[in-house]
């Protein structure tokens, strides 16, 4: 048998070498058994198995908000490289350099702030003896060695953050620079090009404007030298200029133009759609200059939604800067910090609705990026939004440097070989089914005209609720129960306008996104009689397809429902307001066994054992 170079070989018993792992045909469980295991146990080794710490990994419906997988197929936040590295068992000097780079820096950091010898000799042993066990296997990703390594030693020093100070003066010089007379001079400068080159409009002057002023932010932005040397404290405006003019490359800079509605020619329009964008900052004095961009997109119509990291990453800004760092709370005066974890799509929708055009956030993470510990928020923020601009070269890899497809066209901006501002662009997976709150909104006001149209004509608008994703791979099921009872109620009925929500549901559609549109249609006060599923529904609907009730639906009703259980609430509350609505169904009191949705799931968070089980 001719095998393919990296290729290795399995029984299909468990009892041969790994079979082969590529970017372009990704392992999926099932192949092999002995894969397998060494599959689970990467996820399981580096903490970001689902099913074994649940509450702090994301749940593949979660994650699904952010990364586009195919069926059977996880995401890993390392390289495709780094994953293969690992997946084929291989001592490659690739993974061993990446162990030991990690190694260095957190030796490196001892060295620096660790005076007594004692103390810096027992560090360093920790330090050692953690690594070594850590790297044994061969498991580990660099990135979760080292954050376990910096964990270590933040909790054995008490050292909250050991990059506090450096943090603090790197934003300290970029804000001078930003503030000094100099810098603004070069900022503002109109060169003869421009002058020659004179617009016909007033639109186009200030489209020409908004380009010049934001292509030289960005070119600004990757300029480390602007927080990382008081030297540039001495630069003129000469020198300035020389910055803010360096070349700008990468084929995503079009791209980046066209997504922000920034026009350098004739084709300037007064006119931009605001768009909503997701921006990843990346490190300490850079975040200044960002927020002079991000301000001036602001001006043009934008929102921006910052994301910082949870807490220490070397020189990484955290969200504890953000609050407390005397320049960043200043660069960040009047933006909304959103504190909250796990955000509801409601409540985000009505910040993004509000007049706030900057807010900040957590990812949730303490690592360059690793959408697996992403908070609910922040998963939430990333599939609302129009774009994600991220920052920096760590967290470019993670993104360009695997073969995941994500929900979000990506704009990627680090530091070139040559030193100046590159460019990259990657489009959304195409598969990607995406409804914006705008879309929702019409798709229930497209409702509500149907029910103002019932009501002309004297009929009796019923709602239904029922169950729809309660029994996790039964949803084809619970839609055929649902049409066959309100069909049969139509049919007993005279003069009723009945709505099936199941009738409503398109593919893509997660539980945020239907409970948001429900919820509009359910608000409008045309409703009659709002009936909730009891389980004579169910056994009347199997009566009339001649079918025995399988084991799962025996017993059930709207109670079992996440979503019945939310209806209810705004059932009740609807009837205060409308206390001619009737309310059919089950008692109120019994809506007590389904509090909250997981993530982008469609029943209760705590029946994930369902899931797992085969439909």
């Amino acid at each position: 048998m001719v095998m393919k170079r990296g290729e290795m070989q399995s029984d299909g018993q468990g009892n041969g070498e790994p079979i082969l792992f590529n970017s372009e045909h990704p392992y999926k469980p099932g192949q092999d058994p002995a894969t397998d295991a060494w599959y689970t146990t990467f996820f399981i080794e580096n903490h970001l198995d689902y099913y074994a710490y649940p509450e702090r990994v994301a749940s593949p419906e979660q994650i699904r908000f952010m990364v586009y997988t195919e069926k059977d197929e996880r995401y890993y936040p390392c390289s495709d490289r780094m994953f293969n590295t690992i997946m084929r068992r291989e001592n490659a000097s690739f993974l061993q350099e990446k162990y030991k780079e990690v190694l260095h820096r957190i030796l490196g950091l001892i060295d620096r702030q660790i005076e007594d010898e004692w103390d810096k000799t027992f560090l360093k042993s920790l330090i050692k003896t953690k690594y070594q066990h850590e790297t044994r296997d061969g498991l580990m990703i660099p990135s979760r060695l080292e954050k376990r390594l910096l964990k270590i030693y933040i909790d054995r020093t008490q050292i909250e953050d050991p990059y506090l100070c450096e943090k603090t003066e790197r934003n300290a010089r970029a804000f001078q620079v930003l503030n000094s007379e100099a810098f603004q001079k070069a900022l503002n400068h109109v060169d003869d090009a421009v002058l020659l080159s004179s617009p016909v409009s007033l639109d186009e002057i200030k489209g020409r404007v908004d380009y010049l002023k934001l292509r030289r932010l960005f070119a600004l932005s990757v300029e480390s030298t602007l927080w990382e040397s008081d030297e540039i404290l001495r630069y003129t405006m000469e020198d300035y200029l020389r910055l803010l003019s360096q070349p700008i490359t990468g084929k995503g800079i079009d791209r980046l133009w066209d997504f922000l509605e920034v026009r350098k020619g004739d084709d300037a329009s007064s006119e931009t759609q605001s768009k909503k964008i997701l921006w990843l900052a990346d490190e300490a004095g850079q975040v200044i200059v960002d927020l002079a961009i991000i301000r001036y997109l602001a001006q043009l119509g934008h929102k921006i939604i910052i994301a910082f990291k949870d807490g220490p990453l070397f020189t990484k800004v955290d969200f504890y800067d953000a609050q407390e760092d005397d320049r960043l709370c200043r660069e960040l005066e009047g933006a909304l910090l959103i504190k909250e974890k796990a955000l509801g799509k409601n409540e985000l929708v009505n910040v993004f609705k509000s007049d706030q055009d900057i807010m900040a956030i957590s990812d949730g993470t303490r690592e360059n990026l690793n959408l697996l510990l992403a908070s609910t928020t922040f998963a939430r923020v990333f599939k609302e939004v129009d774009g994600v601009i991220s920052k920096g070269p760590d967290q470019r890899r993670r993104f360009f440097d695997a073969h995941f497809g994500f929900t979000q066209d990506i704009y990627s901006i680090a530091k070139d070989e040559d030193g100046s501002a590159s460019v990259w662009y990657k489009a959304r997976h195409p598969a990607v089914i995406k409804f914006s709150h705008k879309d929702l909104e019409k798709k229930a006001k497209a409702i509500i005209s149907q029910m103002e149209a019932a009501k002309r004509k004297a009929m009796t608008v019923i709602f239904y609720s029922g169950i729809i994703g309660s029994i996790p791979g039964k949803e084809a099921m619970a839609k055929k129960i649902m049409s066959t009872y309100t069909q049969y109620l139509k049919d007993q009925s005279a003069s009723t306008f009945i709505i099936n929500p199941s009738e409503h549901y398109e593919p893509g559609m997660d539980a945020d996104d239907l409970m948001y549109m429900w919820e509009i249609v359910q608000r409008s006060g045309l409703i009659d009689i709002w009936r909730f599923q009891m389980y004579d529904d169910i056994v009347k609907a199997f009566q009339i397809m001649k079918t025995r009730i399988p084991p799962e639906w025996v017993g059930k009703d709207a109670t079992f429902s996440t979503g019945c259980t939310k209806e209810m609430k705004i059932a009740l509350e609807v009837q205060k307001e409308h206390p001619e609505m009737q309310i059919i169904g089950p008692s109120k009191e019994k809506f007590l066994r389904r509090q909250e949705y997981g993530i982008g799931k469609m029943y209760d968070r705590r029946l994930d054992e369902i899931c797992t089980a085969s439909p």
